[in-house]
């Protein structure tokens, strides 16, 4: 089977959250089923920077009027597209956001021309290459499937995965004569949405399926306080609505070889996890103490909860706990949590951006991580804390409840539980979670096997790739595949 996957970012050429993760994952984890997927990400100043040998396979004189090349190269094993358009994505600043943080004003105009550019090829315009199934990531691929339904090609399968139906990629209706669709595009029916142009919604009502990614967020979001506005429209469509919970990168993440952290250890051994700790409290300047070090790496965003660790800081260092955070986000939270650092220096800490590298250090040598997001489609964190023997303490949401099985009685018991899971979602809710995961740390016996079940944990891509192949079958012509 080929497919053709296009999306807004990749992991390792460009990354700002989950959805680079999957998409750079997922094709290597489809090659066992026989699927073979060529990526169309745009030309970043990042990704042409890692294209070694490149040929091209298409021109576009005028694309939603920019000129544009389509370049095939591999990179870290996979086959790229590569949407060469310098007057759209050769910037300074990032994929999305300028060097102000601000968003892009013609945002529209380069997500659609992916979009448009990914239609073309989907419909057989590179010579001897047509793919049987187009999969789309986001909002920013969202207008995909609308170019094709509104077309003049044959129909063409294709899958819309949200990764975070807060992101919806909403514009004014005065965009939409530019975007070379025909009139009566423009409806409830097709992308219309509440007097704008939404991209998400053209998906979510075009595609011939939709994923997301964990079966407890695809049920969140059939409801007002997840659904975002778009609640209607999925309920219409459940029946083509699929939850199928991320992997990870199990070479990348894998403790018992990873090049950045200090000491490698595996779940037959975790000894030199403390080796680990060790390290990770030079680089925070923390107390060297065998006290529990909680860690959080996360964007520091109300979404995530970070306003309720800002206010829990306190007593998570009153019941003898540590906390190391690495992020960055809204700037009220990001002060309040330094200035919880200058309360309790040696005890709390803080370094303020992305550093991947760092982040598998704190996952090697944190003993838990504080994971308290309001909403979380899916979450990697929480499956990174498992692999890396690091205890997720979480709320009881989308992903973070499909992955984390709590600590509570029966599950300790049968020697299934793999981390702390806390709800309703409030200051009191986590405090409640962190003094049990204090009391739990406090048993060595216990907590050795909540690390060791964890690390056993299948985190990897094998299960969901299987069930993405049977999905993408489900909508080929019978016999076809």
């Amino acid at each position: 089977m080929k497919v053709l996957s296009v999306a807004s970012e990749i992991y390792p050429l460009i990354k700002t959250g989950g959805l680079a993760d999957v998409a750079g994952a997922l094709p290597l984890a489809l090659k066992p089923q026989g699927i073979k997927t060529r990526t169309l990400v745009p030309g970043y100043p990042a990704v042409m920077a890692a294209l070694g040998e490149t040929t091209a396979l298409m021109d576009f004189e005028d694309l939603l009027g920019a000129s544009a090349q389509v370049l095939e190269a591999t990179v870290a094993g996979l086959d790229l597209l590569v949407l060469d358009a310098p007057a759209l994505f050769d910037r300074a600043g990032g994929p999305y956001l300028d060097t102000d943080g601000k968003d892009y004003a013609d945002n529209w105009r380069r997500f659609a021309a992916l979009s448009k550019a990914g239609a073309e090829i989907a419909a057989g315009a590179i010579a001897g290459w047509q793919p049987d199934l187009v999969h789309v990531h986001d909002w920013q691929a969202g207008l995909l499937p609308a170019y094709l339904l509104y077309g003049d090609k044959p129909a063409i399968p294709s899958v819309m995965t949200i990764h975070n139906i807060a992101f919806q990629g909403n514009f004014s209706a005065g965009i939409f004569p530019e975007l070379g669709l025909p009139a009566h595009a423009f409806a409830v029916e097709g992308i219309e949405y509440y007097g704008m142009v939404g991209y998400l919604k053209a998906g979510i009502q075009t595609a011939w399926a939709i994923s997301t990614v964990s079966p407890s967020y695809a049920e969140e979001i059939l409801t007002p306080e997840f659904g975002m506005g778009l609640e209607g429209l999925l309920s219409r469509r459940t029946l083509d609505l699929h939850g199928i919970v991320n992997g990870i990168d199990t070479d990348v993440w894998d403790p018992a070889i990873d090049p950045l952290i200090h000491s490698d250890y595996s779940a037959a051994d975790t000894s030199a996890r403390i080796a680990n700790k060790r390290a990770l409290e030079a680089q925070f300047g923390l107390h060297e103490d065998d006290d529990p070090l909680f860690c959080v790496i996360s964007r520091l965003t109300w979404q995530k909860g970070m306003d309720l660790v800002a206010d829990a800081v306190d007593e998570l260092v009153a019941l003898g706990g540590k906390l190391a955070v690495l992020g960055s986000g809204d700037a009220t939270l990001v002060a309040a949590l330094r200035e919880a650092a200058a309360r309790h220096p040696g005890r709390v800490a803080i370094t303020v951006g992305y550093n991947e590298p760092l982040s598998h250090l704190m996952q090697a040598g944190s003993d838990a991580i504080l994971i308290p997001s309001r909403f979380e489609p899916c979450g990697l964190t929480q499956l990174y804390g498992l692999r890396y023997g690091c205890v997720p303490v979480v709320s009881r949401t989308g992903g973070l409840n499909d992955t984390v099985i709590d600590a509570n009685p029966a599950a300790l018991a049968s020697g299934s539980a793999t981390g702390i899971s806390f709800g309703p979602v409030t200051l009191d809710g986590l405090k409640r979670a962190i003094r049990r995961t204090i009391r739990l740390y406090r048993e060595p016996e216990t907590w050795a096997g909540l690390q060791t079940q964890g690390m056993q944990s299948d985190v990897s891509w094998d299960k969901s790739a299987a069930l993405y192949a049977k999905l993408y079958s489900s909508l080929l012509p019978k016999g076809s595949h």
